[in-house]
C-alpha cells in the first residue's frame, strides 16, 4: 500500500473551513513505506511555503502524520513532501510522484458555501417525462401540430427527422402515480428533464420558462407531483437550459421580429445578415447572450425570474440541473460562464438556502468547479466513460456521449483507474463527492447495451452504488432496458409488460442502493485503491464510522491476496467472510463477473 490522503473526514476532519482558519490534515503511511519525514506545502497568496508534519499516532502498522494548513484563500492548495532513504517524493491528489508536479493537481480546501447537506445522501432517479408514465388525463389533451402520436409500444426512432416529434404522452400525474416503484427501488430524489412548453418531446427547446407544459398537466400537475414527492420525504430537482431557448420562445419571437425590441439583446444577432448564433448550429436553439444585463434579470435575479419562480411554493423545487452548462456564457471572446454560475448560485440560495445547482458537462469539467457556482457536475468523463470502456462487451461499436470517432474503446482496469484519477485529482474532494455519477442518461446509450448482459450490469451498478459521488439512475436501467444512443434510450417504461422486466437486475439495484443507505462509509468515506489487474478493481471506502472493502471484476481472474485488512463480513455478493490466514493475508475470490462488498472489523 502507498501513503494516502484524500479530502474525506478521516483525513480532513474540518469539512467546512473558513478563511483564516488553521486546519489539521492527516497522511496515512503504511508499514514498510520509505517515509521518515513529512512536510506540507501550501501556496497561500501564490507563494509556496513548507510546514513540518509530526507523528499524530501509530495505529497498528500504520503511522498517521498531522500537518497544519492555513486557509488563506477561498481555494487553498496543499500537497505533501515525503522524505526517506530513496529521496523525496510528492503526494498530491493524483497520488505519489517521484518528479516535480504542477500545483493544479494539489489537494484543495474550499471556503465557498458548501452544497446542501442532503445532497451527499441523495439517490437520484432521472425521469424523461414523455416516456415515463401516462395518466388517464393525457387522453383528453389535444395534440400540438409538431407531434407524431405514438402508443406506448411504438418503437422509438433512434435517429431520424421524426425522432424529436414522436409523442407518447407521459405526464406529471403519471409520474406521481408510479412513485411506489421508486420507493421499492430505494431512491430518494426525483430529477425531471425539462417540463416547460416546447416543440419537441425532449423540451430542451423551451418556448417559455413561465409555465409548465399543458401536455404534462400544467402548473397544477407540478404542484401535485411536488406534494407527492415531499410527502415521502424526498427531493425534486428540475432541469433548466441556460445556454439557449427554443426558437418559439416568447423572447426570441419578439427579438427576431423587431430589431429595436429589448429582447434582441438577449441573443446573438448579426445585424447585417439577420442571422443568429445557435447551439451547435441548430437554428431551433438560439443561443443566449449572458453579456446582457436584461437577460440576467429575466432569467435569474428578478422576483419573477425563470430560475426563481419554481423554487417557491407550491412547487418548491429543491434545485436545478443546468443543461449545457459547459457552453453557457461562452462564445468567441465572451467568457461569462463563471459569472453566470455564481449568479445562479446566489439567486438559488436566496430562495432555497438548501438548494442544489448541478452542471451538465459532457467532457472536462475541472476548470468550472471549486468556484462559488456549480455544486458539482454530471461526471461523464470521470466515471461513465471509464466504466463503459472497462465493461463494454462485444464487437458492436458503442458511441459515447459526445460521439468521439471510434466510439468507446475497450480498456483494462489500469487505464480506467488512470482516467478516474486524472479527473478526480483536478477538483476538490468536495466537488468530486457531490457530483453525479451515472451509467447513462437520456443523452447516451443504455448501460445494458454497453455491457451486454445482466452480470456485467450488476458490476457497473455496484460501482455506481459504492464509489464516491451521488448515484444517478436513468429510469428503466433498473429493468434492463436497452438503447444504442440517447434518442433510442428514451424508451417508454413497460409498466403493462412486467414479464419483460429483468427481475434480477431490479433486485440487484434495490440491494445495492439499500447497502449505500446503510453504510456511512459508502456515502461519506474516502477512497483508497488497493489493487488492480486488467479484470479487477479493489478499493476501500473509509470513514471515522467504519470501512468497507469492494471487489469489482469483469471476468474470471486469479484470486487476490491482501494483507492488513483483518476480518470482513460479506454485505453483498455472497462470497465468504474474510478471515486472515496465518500470514495475516485474506484471499478475495477469483470468479467473475462478480461484485462483492465486505464490512471490515
Amino acid at each position: 500500500m502507498q501513503p494516502h490522503h484524500d479530502g474525506s473526514p478521516l483525513y480532513v476532519p474540518q469539512q467546512e473551513p473558513t478563511l483564516g482558519e488553521i486546519v489539521d490534515v492527516f497522511v496515512r503511511v503504511p508499514a514498510g513505506a520509505d517515509v521518515s519525514q513529512v512536510h506540507v506545502r501550501t501556496t497561500g497568496d501564490g507563494e509556496p511555503r513548507f510546514g513540518e508534519a509530526t507523528v499524530d499516532r501509530v495505529d497498528g502498522d500504520e503511522v498517521w502524520w498531522r500537518a497544519e494548513v492555513e486557509v488563506r484563500n477561498p481555494v487553498s492548495n496543499y500537497r505533501f513532501l515525503l522524505s526517506g532513504r530513496g529521496g523525496p517524493r510528492w503526494l498530491n491528489a493524483a497520488g505519489p510522484a517521484d518528479h516535480d508536479v504542477p500545483d493544479h493537481g494539489d489537494f484543495r480546501l474550499v471556503t465557498h458555501a458548501p452544497p446542501p447537506a442532503w445532497a451527499r445522501d441523495a439517490l437520484i432517479y432521472q425521469i424523461f417525462p414523455d416516456r415515463f408514465a401516462r395518466s388517464a388525463a393525457a387522453d383528453t389533451r389535444p395534440l400540438p401540430d409538431w407531434a407524431i402520436p405514438c402508443d406506448w409500444d411504438t418503437p422509438v426512432v433512434g435517429r431520424g427527422p421524426e425522432t424529436p416529434h414522436q409523442f407518447y404522452g407521459g405526464d406529471l400525474d403519471g409520474i406521481a402515480e408510479r412513485l411506489d416503484h421508486l420507493d421499492r427501488l430505494g431512491v430518494n430524489t426525483v430529477y425531471l428533464t425539462p417540463i416547460f412548453p416546447a416543440r419537441s418531446n425532449h423540451r430542451y427547446d423551451a418556448a417559455s420558462f413561465d409555465r409548465v407544459d399543458p401536455l404534462l398537466g400544467g402548473d397544477a400537475a407540478l404542484a401535485r407531483l411536488a406534494d407527492a414527492v415531499r410527502a415521502r420525504g424526498w427531493r425534486l430537482i428540475g432541469d433548466i437550459t441556460s445556454n439557449h431557448t427554443g426558437d418559439a420562445h416568447d423572447w426570441f419571437t419578439v427579438a427576431s421580429s423587431d430589431v429595436h425590441a429589448p429582447e434582441r439583446g438577449l441573443y446573438y444577432f448579426d445585424e447585417t445578415t439577420g442571422d443568429y448564433e445557435s447551439w451547435n448550429g441548430v437554428t431551433s436553439l438560439p443561443k443566449l447572450n449572458w453579456g446582457s444585463a436584461e437577460l440576467r434579470r429575466r432569467f435569474a435575479s428578478a422576483d419573477d425570474a425563470a430560475l426563481r419562480r419554481w423554487l417557491r411554493p407550491p412547487y418548491a423545487l429543491d434545485g436545478w440541473r443546468v443543461d449545457v452548462a459547459n457552453m453557457t456564457g461562452r462564445r468567441g471572446v465572451d467568457a461569462y460562464t463563471h459569472e453566470v454560475a455564481a449568479l445562479l448560485r446566489t439567486v438559488l440560495v436566496r430562495d432555497r438556502p438548501d438548494g442544489l445547482l448541478m452542471a451538465e458537462h459532457g467532457h472536462d469539467h475541472t476548470g468550472d468547479l471549486d468556484r462559488d457556482g456549480w455544486h458539482g457536475t454530471m461526471n461523464y468523463v470521470g466515471f461513465t466513460d471509464p466504466v463503459w470502456s472497462w465493461l463494454r462487451h462485444g464487437d458492436q461499436p458503442v458511441p459515447n456521449f459526445l460521439g468521439t470517432p471510434g466510439g468507446v474503446p475497450r480498456r483494462d482496469a489500469r487505464t480506467v483507474l488512470a482516467t478516474m484519477d486524472a479527473y478526480r485529482s483536478l477538483i476538490s474532494w468536495r466537488s468530486y463527492a457531490h457530483s453525479w455519477q451515472l451509467l447513462g442518461s437520456h443523452d447516451s446509450a443504455r448501460i445494458r447495451t454497453v455491457v451486454g448482459d445482466a452480470a456485467r450490469q450488476e458490476v457497473a451498478a455496484g460501482l455506481l452504488a459504492t464509489m464516491p459521488g451521488t448515484p444517478m439512475i436513468f429510469a428503466g436501467d433498473e429493468l434492463g432496458l436497452t438503447g444504442t444512443n440517447g434518442e433510442s434510450s428514451r424508451t417508454p417504461m413497460p409498466w403493462h409488460r412486467p414479464r419483460s422486466w429483468d427481475a434480477g437486475t431490479f433486485a440487484a439495484y434495490r440491494s445495492l442502493l439499500a447497502l449505500r443507505r446503510a453504510e456511512p462509509a459508502l456515502r461519506h468515506g474516502g477512497l483508497r485503491w488497493l489493487h488492480h489487474d486488467p479484470d479487477t478493481l479493489i478499493f476501500l471506502r473509509e470513514s471515522p464510522m467504519g470501512a468497507v472493502l469492494v471487489l469489482a471484476r469483469r471476468s474470471t481472474a486469479e484470486p487476490v491476496r491482501l494483507t492488513g485488512l483483518g476480518v470482513g463480513e460479506n454485505l453483498y455478493g455472497g462470497a465468504p467472510a474474510l478471515r486472515p490466514g496465518p500470514d495475516g493475508a485474506v484471499t478475495l475470490p477469483g470468479d467473475g463477473p462478480t461484485f462483492q462488498v465486505w464490512r471490515l472489523g
